[in-house]
C-alpha cells in the first residue's frame, strides 16, 4: 500500500490531507481555512485598491462562494472575487524556497504576494504554482491576495455550470474562485519536478522519468520501489547530463503483482536527488503500479484480458459544497457506492476531479476515464460554426494530463464531450481544437486509448475509441437502435435535421458511453406528477410509473448492451441525483434511493464480449 499522508498542524483545517498524494515532500503547509473575501461585481477591484487593503467578508477556503459550506452562499453571477490571507512561512524552511500551490481556481486567476504579482493562470479545473523566491522567504510574512475573474459573457470551459441564473435540466449552480486546496511547499533550489511513470507489463518494469530543475556536477537520482515485504528494487543514474534522467525499475518475478480491478496492487516509491557525495538534496514520496491497456479489434484489454467496463457517470457535485467534495470521506464514499451497485468504474464527467479521488480509485481498483469540463462554448454562431472552444482548452487539458498521468486507475482519456456541430466542408475552430487536444493527448500519453469527443461530433478519423450517447428508454427500440454494430453500422448521434456530426466509424472499439438516465423520484410519484412534467424535476424520456418499472427498464437497457458481443462496455447515467436532475442510482445526499443489491444483480454477469474471449482462449 502507498505511504501514509503527512500530518497537518490542525485538525480544524478543512480538507487537511495532502492534495497531491503521488508527489509528496515532507515540508508543506495547508492554507485551507478562513480567508478574507470580497465580491467585485464590476471587476474594478484593481482600480479600487483591493490588492493593498483588507476585504469586507470572510470565506472558508477551499469552498466556492456559491456554496453553503463557504459561509457565503451567493449564487448570483460574480464577475470577479478577491481573497486575502497573511501567513508566515516556517522558519524551519531556511535554505529552501517556498512554492505557493493552487489546486484549482475558477476561472482566470491573478496572485499577488506582498504586493508583487507572482502568478497568472487561466482555467478553472487545473493547478498552478507561484515561486515566492525574492518575494517571501522562510520566517517572513506573506500577504497573499488572489483575484479570480469568472465572467458569464465569455467563451470558456465551464463544465456543468449554468450561464443563466437558475439550475435547469443538466446545468447547475456555478463555481467561482478557489475550489481546491491551497498550500505552501518547501523545495530545494535544485529539485525534482513532476515524475512520469510508464508501466511495462510485458517487461515487468516501470520506466521512471525524473525531470530536475538544474543539472549540477556529480548529482544522481536514486529510486526505491518497495512493497509490504520491504525494498523490491533500487535504481540510480547520473543527473548531471540529462534534464530528465530516466530509470528502469525492473521488478523481480517473485515480487511482481500487476494492478487490476481484483488486486489493485500499489508499490511505494521514493525518489531522491543526491549531490556529489551522496547526500539527499530533494526527496519525494510517491507510489506506482504496473498495468496495461491494449486494443484488439473491438476489444479493450486490461492486462491482456477483456474486461467489460460497467461504468457510471459521476459528475462530482454535492448540494452543500458544489464541485468541491465536503471532505475526504465523501470522495471515497462515491467510489464505494458505485462499486456496491455493481459498477467497476466511472466517466468523471464534465470536470477534472480532485486528485485525491484518483488516489482512492488507485487504491480500490476502480477504472476511470479522465475527462475535461469542456461545456460552455456553444451558441457562438450558425449551426455549422456554433461552437468556439478557445486555445486555453488545449493548455488546460495538457495541465490535466501532466497532473494525472501516473494514476493507474485511469485507463483512457476523453478531452471533449457532446460537441455538437454539423459536419460540412469547412474546417472550423471546433475541428482544430478537437484535433489539437487529440494529438496533444497522444503525444503526452501514447499508453492509453483516447476518445476524441464522447458522443456527437467525432472529428478525428483515427480516434482510438468510437462511442455514442443514447437515452432511448424502451428496451426493444434500444436493441433495434444498437443492432447494426456487428455489420459496422453502429448507432451514431446526428442533429435534429438528421445531418452528420461525425466522421464515419472505422471499426474501432465501440461503446454507449451515456444511456439510461431513468427519471424517478418517489415523492413525485406519490403525488402523481405527470410523466413528462419538468416543473419539479428533470430526467430523460418519461418518468417510470413506479420503482418496479425502474428495475424492469434498467435491466432491459443493460441487457441489450451486455448481450452485444461487439460492445466493450457502457456508462450509465448517473451515480446520484444532481440538483433538479432526478435520474441517479442514489439520492443527491448519497442516501439510499433504490434496492442497490438488485441493481448490482442485474449487472453481475459475464458480458457477451467477455464470454466470446473466454471461448476463444479455451
Amino acid at each position: 500500500m502507498p505511504h501514509s499522508d503527512p500530518a497537518v498542524t490542525s485538525s480544524t483545517v478543512p480538507k487537511p490531507e495532502h492534495p497531491r498524494p503521488q508527489f509528496v515532500r515532507e515540508d508543506w503547509l495547508n492554507l485551507n481555512g478562513v480567508w478574507q473575501f470580497e465580491i467585485d461585481a464590476g471587476d474594478s477591484g484593481l482600480e479600487r485598491g483591493l490588492v493593498t487593503r483588507d476585504l469586507e467578508r470572510e470565506i472558508l477556503v477551499p469552498f466556492a462562494p456559491e456554496s453553503r459550506l463557504s459561509g457565503i452562499g451567493h449564487v448570483d453571477f460574480m464577475e470577479a472575487v478577491w481573497y486575502r490571507r497573511t501567513v508566515t512561512i516556517p522558519a524551519a524552511w531556511t535554505g529552501k524556497k517556498a512554492l505557493l500551490h493552487f489546486g484549482a481556481v475558477d476561472h482566470d486567476a491573478t496572485v499577488w504576494v506582498n504586493g508583487v504579482e507572482v502568478a497568472r493562470h487561466r482555467g478553472g479545473f487545473t493547478p498552478f504554482t507561484a515561486d515566492l523566491s525574492g518575494v517571501a522567504g522562510p520566517g517572513e510574512e506573506a500577504v497573499i491576495v488572489v483575484r479570480a475573474r469568472d465572467s458569464r459573457h465569455e467563451m470558456q470551459a465551464r463544465g456543468k455550470q449554468a450561464t443563466w441564473y437558475d439550475n435547469t435540466h443538466c446545468q447547475y449552480t456555478r463555481t467561482t474562485g478557489i475550489w481546491q486546496t491551497v498550500w505552501l511547499e518547501a523545495v530545494p533550489e535544485v529539485s525534482i519536478r513532476r515524475l512520469q511513470m510508464v508501466p511495462n507489463l510485458a517487461g515487468r518494469s516501470i520506466r521512471l522519468t525524473v525531470p530536475v530543475t538544474n543539472n549540477r556536477p556529480g548529482q544522481t537520482v536514486r529510486a526505491t520501489l518497495a512493497d509490504a515485504r520491504g525494498t523490491v528494487v533500487v535504481a540510480g543514474i547520473a543527473a548531471d547530463l540529462d534534464l530528465a534522467p530516466e530509470l528502469q525499475l525492473q521488478i523481480p518475478e517473485d515480487r511482481f503483482v500487476p494492478w487490476s480491478i481484483g488486486t489493485p496492487h500499489l508499490y511505494d516509491l521514493t525518489v531522491e536527488l543526491l549531490d556529489a557525495d551522496g547526500t539527499p538534496v530533494d526527496t519525494v514520496l510517491s507510489y506506482a503500479a504496473v498495468r496495461s491497456v491494449a486494443l484488439d479489434g473491438k476489444k479493450v484489454l486490461i492486462n491482456g484480458e477483456v474486461v467489460f467496463q460497467k461504468l457510471i457517470l459521476d459528475q462530482g457535485y454535492w448540494e452543500d459544497s458544489l464541485m468541491t467534495a465536503p471532505d475526504e470521506a465523501a470522495l471515497l464514499r462515491d467510489i464505494q457506492l458505485s462499486m456496491e451497485a455493481g459498477f467497476n468504474g466511472a466517466r468523471l464527467h464534465e470536470k477534472v476531479f480532485e486528485e485525491r479521488f484518483l488516489y482512492h480509485a488507485d487504491r480500490l481498483g476502480y477504472l476511470v476515464w479522465g475527462e475535461f469540463g469542456d461545456w460552455g462554448v456553444s451558441g457562438a454562431g450558425t449551426v455549422g460554426h456554433n461552437q468556439a472552444p478557445t486555445a486555453s482548452f488545449i493548455t488546460q487539458w495538457l495541465e490535466a494530463l501532466q497532473r494525472d498521468f501516473n494514476h493507474p486507475a485511469i485507463i483512457g482519456w476523453c478531452p471533449l464531450n457532446e460537441t455538437h456541430q454539423k459536419l460540412h466542408d469547412r474546417i472550423t475552430v471546433l475541428d482544430d481544437v478537437t484535433h489539437g487536444m487529440f494529438l496533444a493527448t497522444k503525444l503526452a500519453d501514447p499508453t492509453r486509448p483516447v476518445i476524441d469527443a464522447s458522443g456527437y461530433s467525432h472529428r478525428v478519423a483515427t480516434t482510438d475509441i468510437y462511442d455514442s450517447h443514447s437515452y432511448e428508454q424502451d428496451a426493444a427500440a434500444f436493441a433495434l437502435e444498437q443492432g447494426g454494430l456487428a455489420e459496422g453500422r453502429p448507432f451514431v448521434n446526428r442533429n435534429h435535421a438528421d445531418e452528420d456530426y461525425s466522421v464515419p466509424y472505422n471499426g474501432q472499439p465501440f461503446f454507449i458511453s451515456e444511456f439510461g438516465g431513468i427519471w424517478w423520484n418517489a415523492e413525485e410519484a406519490a403525488a402523481a406528477v405527470s410523466g413528462d412534467d419538468e416543473s419539479e424535476s428533470w430526467g430523460y424520456g418519461q418518468r417510470v410509473a413506479n420503482e418496479e418499472d425502474l428495475y424492469h427498464r434498467f435491466e432491459g437497457l443493460c441487457t441489450v448492451l451486455l448481450d452485444n458481443p461487439d460492445m466493450f462496455g457502457y456508462c450509465y447515467t448517473q451515480l446520484t441525483d444532481t440538483f433538479q436532475e432526478k435520474n441517479g442510482i442514489y439520492n443527491f445526499d448519497r442516501t439510499s434511493k433504490l434496492d442497490i443489491p438488485r441493481i448490482r444483480a442485474i449487472q453481475d454477469r459475464v458480458a457477451a464480449i467477455e464470454l466470446a474471449a473466454q471461448k476463444a482462449d479455451a
